[in-house]
């Protein structure tokens, strides 16, 4: 090999080091599994998934690799602000997962365009001086999908037992599923409540971080390189108590080597939930890196208008008198009985 490319690779293998020792010496990297940050993954891109029925009944090109044989429980869409999630059981890992959709506006960057001006204007329940975004807050909190999240996670445990609850989401689902997280909690008291999610906006304040962090203390923020959207609402540094602020803990994802030498590695952040070292070290200017998590397509099939889309007549569906609907059954069920028992 030429003294040159010996020297790239040398130089490389001098990054991956400490790179890796940095994952090896954070007092809590056992946190963060890159296995199941895959998975998860997987699920939150399924989500995006265009046809309902593909969807519900776990068909869907989407819908197989690390999540084949996943059992949907609750399907809910929120027509009127354009808003989905599923509930189900996965057999092998033992949970819930809950799963909520990112945007699905007709042009992502007008999107983008007002989360720059976005405030934090409400005050969280029972958090005094902890502030939020109040979109976000009352996508969750104020719509039929906390209901819906609610009834299908009972439903699945009652019939699998008390097992753990995996919440994942991308873009504005990561901050709804972060706030669902938060709600199982704090409102309902469940225990063993996992979060995962992936290129998420902030949601609160520095108050409401550090208060996120006590109740969730073991929560990953999945970032990718240059992905613009945890960048936004922006934080200001000189105004740390007036700002957004991500709660911890972050998992940067990034390149590093030298010329033809790159690798791509998933870098444990500190606990801050704002390391300057990771995605805050990087201007956020990508709207690719924000769709694409870990070779994940996390972007809608259809870019277009919020559209109900099914391709079997025989599912049946409750809708609720604002036109909401939702897509049920009982754990346990397979799709050829779910099929029969319509």
């Amino acid at each position: 090999m030429e003294p040159r490319r010996w020297l790239a690779a040398a130089v490389l293998m001098c990054l991956l080091a400490l790179c890796g020792g940095r994952e090896l010496k954070t007092k809590h990297a056992s946190i963060y599994d890159p296995a199941l940050a895959r998975t998860l993954a997987e699920y939150a891109s399924a989500v995006y998934t265009a046809d309902l029925t593909q969807l519900f009944t776990w068909t869907c090109e989407r819908c197989g690799d690390l999540t084949e044989g996943f059992e949907v429980i609750e399907l809910i869409v929120d027509v009127k602000n354009c808003l989905q999630a599923y509930v189900g059981f996965a057999r092998d890992k033992n949970a819930v997962i809950v799963v909520f959709r990112g945007t699905q506006e007709n042009s992502i960057q007008n999107w983008i365009e007002d989360l720059f001006w976005k405030q934090l204007d409400l005050d969280y329940p029972g958090m005094p001086e902890a502030k939020v975004h109040s979109g976000f807050y009352s996508a969750y909190h104020n719509t039929t999908l906390r209901d819906g999240v609610v009834r299908g996670i009972h439903k699945t445990r009652e019939v699998y037992g008390n097992i753990p609850i995996m919440v994942t989401g991308h873009s504005m689902g990561g901050a709804m599923s972060s706030f669902c997280a938060l709600d199982l909690v704090v409102n309902f008291g469940l225990k063993d409540v996992t979060l995962m999610t992936f290129g998420q906006p902030r949601i609160g304040n520095a108050v409401f971080s550090s208060n996120f962090k006590r109740h969730l203390p073991n929560a990953i923020r999945m970032t990718n390189a240059h992905d613009i959207v945890p960048h936004l609402p922006p934080y200001y540094h000189y105004f740390p108590q007036k700002t957004y602020h991500h709660f911890p803990r972050e998992v940067w994802i990034h390149n590093v080597g030298l010329g033809s030498f790159v690798y791509s590695i998933e870098e444990i952040c500190d606990g801050s939930g704002e390391d300057p070292t990771c995605s805050r070290s990087v201007s956020g200017n990508s709207v690719q890196d924000h769709i694409h998590y870990l070779g994940i397509s996390m972007h809608a099939e259809s870019w277009g208008h919020c559209r109900i889309v099914t391709d079997d007549k025989t599912m049946q569906s409750k809708m609720d008198p604002a036109g909401n609907i939702v897509f049920s059954k009982q754990p346990g069920l397979s799709v050829d009985e779910l099929h029969s028992s319509q």
